[in-house]
C-alpha cells in the first residue's frame, strides 16, 4: 500500500552540488525496487564534505559496484524462485488429478504410495512443503476445479503506479483507475481508450469508487481531501468488424507474439499521443470537483459510498474514518478507535454497514442501521497490517493482510473465520465476484490467485515476461456482466490488465 511520500505525491528535493555527498538510488532497474515500492530512494548527505573529489568519486564507484552485484544475485534468486513455482504447479496438477477417495486408503496402500514418492528426493521435499503450507486445502479436497484464465488486453496511460481499479455501476459502464501520478482516469473497456482524465487532486489518488446509481465518482487522495466529480462520458464507437466472440471487438492476444505486438503498438501510440488518446478521440479533462470533503489531518487512503448514495465514508492515515453527508458536506460521525493508520474502508452494498482496516492488524465493523446509535465490533484475526476488507453480496466479509492470509467471515458470527487462505506473499486490495463468489487476490510478488469462499484454490493467473504484471499488483475488480473480460487488475507497473476468467467444477 502507499508509503507516505507516494500517497501524498511529494517530490524529492535535489541534493546540493559541491556541498554534500549524495548516495541516491534513483529509478533502479533491480527486481527489488520493482517488487517493493514501499521502500523509496535513500539520500545520505554530509554537509561540507572534507573528502577530496577523487575519493568521493571512488566511493561512488564502489557503491555502484555493490549495487550491480546485488542486482545479479537477486536476479538469480528470482530465476530459482520461478523454477520452484513451476515445479510446484506441476506437482499441484498431479495431485489434483488423483481420484476421489484416495485420502481414505488403508495403511498398506498408503505405504505403497509412500514408497513410490521416495523415488525422487526433490519431489518429496516439494510435496512436503506444498502440503505443509496448504494443509487445510489439501485435507478438504473437492471435485477438481477447472479454470481458464487468459489475458485480454492492457490499458496503458498512467505515468506512475495504479493503486486501485473499479467499475462504474451506472450505464454505460466504464473502468476507473486511481494512480500515484495524481490523476484518476476513466477508460472505455471495449476499445481500451482513456475517455476522461481527472486532474483535480494535488496528491496521489489512492482510491476510486462509483455512485450506486448515478454518474458520480469518489476519489481519495494524499492531499488530505476526497473529491466527488461527475463521471458521465461519451464512449467511442466499437469497430463494427470486431469478432463477436471476443471482448467487444478487441482482438485477444492468445500467444506471446500477439502480446508482444500489442505492447509495441501501445508503446508507439503512447509516444506520439496523450496517454489513452487516439487520433480521432480525445479524452475529457475534468479539473475541479463538484464537492470537496476536508477535515482529515493525514492522507486519505480510501473513500466509499454508503448504500443510499447520500453519504460517503473516508479512511485516513490520521487513524480515523469519517462519515459525511454529501448534500451539506458536513461531518456526521467521526469513527475513532484504531491504534494505527487506516488502510482501507468498504461499505455494504445494501445495508448501512462499514468496515475499516488498519495497520494495527485489526478491522472494525461499524453499524449505522439504527439512526439513533451506531455500534462497532473489533476483529483481531490477523497478525499484521490488514490491507483489504470487503463485503460479499451475501453476509460475508473477506479480509486480506500482510501476514499472507485471507480470511472469510460470517457477519452473523464473526468470532472465528469460516475459512483461512494461506499464501506466500502479502495481500493487497482484493475483490469478490458477486456472481461466481470467487476471490481475486492481488499479491506483492506480482501474482494474482483465485479462491472460492470455502478457501479452495481455483487458479493462478498466468504471469511471465510478456503476460501479467511486472511489479506489485495493487488491486482487482470483477465485471461479471461481460464474461469475455470479467476481471481487471492494476499494479505498480503503471498498467491495468483485463482478464477472461472461466471457472467451473468438473
Amino acid at each position: 500500500m502507499p508509503t507516505e511520500a507516494a500517497a501524498q505525491g511529494f517530490s524529492r528535493p535535489k541534493p546540493k552540488r559541491g556541498k554534500s555527498l549524495s548516495l541516491r538510488r534513483t529509478h533502479s532497474s533491480t527486481e527489488a525496487d520493482r517488487e517493493n515500492p514501499r521502500h523509496g530512494s535513500f539520500t545520505v548527505e554530509v554537509q561540507e564534505s572534507v573528502l577530496p573529489p577523487h575519493l568521493r568519486a571512488r566511493l561512488w564507484d564502489l557503491f555502484q559496484q555493490i549495487e550491480r552485484e546485488v542486482e545479479v544475485v537477486y536476479a538469480e534468486n528470482l530465476a530459482l524462485q520461478e523454477k520452484v513455482e513451476v515445479l510446484t504447479e506441476r506437482l499441484e496438477a498431479g495431485t489434483s488429478d488423483k481420484p476421489m477417495g484416495e485420502e481414505s486408503l488403508d495403511g498398506t496402500a498408503k505405504a505403497n504410495i509412500a514408497k513410490n514418492k521416495s523415488s525422487s528426493q526433490l519431489s518429496q521435499k516439494l510435496k512436503t512443503t506444498y502440503k505443509a503450507s496448504t494443509s487445510k486445502i489439501v485435507s478438504s479436497f473437492k471435485p477438481a476445479n477447472t479454470s481458464q484464465c487468459q489475458m485480454v488486453r492492457r490499458f496503458i496511460g498512467h505515468r506512475d503506479g495504479v493503486w486501485e481499479v473499479n467499475i462504474s455501476r451506472a450505464k454505460p459502464h466504464v473502468l476507473g483507475t486511481a494512480s500515484a501520478d495524481r490523476t484518476a482516469k476513466l477508460w472505455c473497456m471495449a476499445t481500451g481508450q482513456c475517455v476522461l482524465n481527472y486532474i483535480g487532486h494535488s496528491g496521489s489518488v489512492n482510491s476510486i469508487r462509483f455512485h450506486p446509481n448515478d454518474h458520480l465518482a469518489l476519489t481519495a487522495s494524499g492531499d488530505h481531501t476526497a473529491h466527488v466529480w461527475r463521471s458521465a462520458v461519451v464512449l467511442p464507437q466499437v469497430p463494427p468488424e470486431g469478432n463477436p466472440l471476443l471482448f467487444s471487438g478487441v482482438q485477444r492476444s492468445s500467444d506471446d507474439d500477439q502480446i508482444e505486438g500489442a505492447e509495441k503498438e501501445e508503446g508507439e501510440a503512447a509516444a506520439h499521443t496523450e496517454p489513452g488518446d487516439s487520433s480521432d478521440f480525445a479524452p475529457t479533462v475534468v479539473r475541479s470537483p463538484l464537492t470537496e470533503l476536508t477535515g482529515h489531518q493525514g492522507v486519505i487512503i480510501a473513500a466509499d459510498w454508503m448504500a443510499d448514495g447520500k453519504q460517503v465514508v473516508t479512511a485516513s492515515w490520521d487513524r480515523t474514518a469519517q462519515l459525511y453527508d454529501l448534500e451539506t458536506t458536513e461531518l456526521v460521525h467521526s469513527l475513532t478507535g484504531h491504534d494505527q493508520e487506516l488502510t482501507n474502508c468498504s461499505t455494504h452494498p445494501t445495508q448501512r454497514l462499514v468496515v475499516t482496516s488498519s495497520k494495527d492488524s485489526t478491522f472494525r465493523l461499524w453499524d449505522f442501521r439504527d439512526p439513533s446509535i451506531h455500534s462497532v465490533n473489533v476483529f483481531q484475526g490477523h497478525t499484521d497490517t490488514v490491507n483489504s476488507v470487503t463485503f460479499t453480496s451475501g453476509d460475508n466479509v473477506v479480509s486480506g493482510s500482510d501476514d499472507r492470509t485471507v480470511k472469510v467471515w460470517d457477519l452473523k458470527n464473526m468470532r472465528s473465520p469460516l475459512a483461512t487462505i494461506r499464501t506466500d506473499s502479502a495481500i493487497n486490495r482484493l475483490s469478490v465476484s458477486p456472481l461466481h463468489k470467487v476471490i481475486a487476490i492481488p499479491h506483492d510478488n506480482r501474482h494474482i490467485r483465485l479462491f472460492d469462499l470455502q478457501g479452495v484454490r481455483l487458479a493462478r493467473l498466468p504471469r511471465s515476461n510478456r503476460t501479467g504484471h511486472h511489479r506489485m499488483v495493487c488491486g482487482t475488480a470483477w465485471y461479471d456482466e461481460n464474461p469475455a473480460c470479467n476481471l481487471f487488475s492494476c499494479g505498480f507497473d503503471r498498467q491495468v490488465i483485463g482478464w477472461q476468467i472461466v471457472t467451473a467444477v468438473a
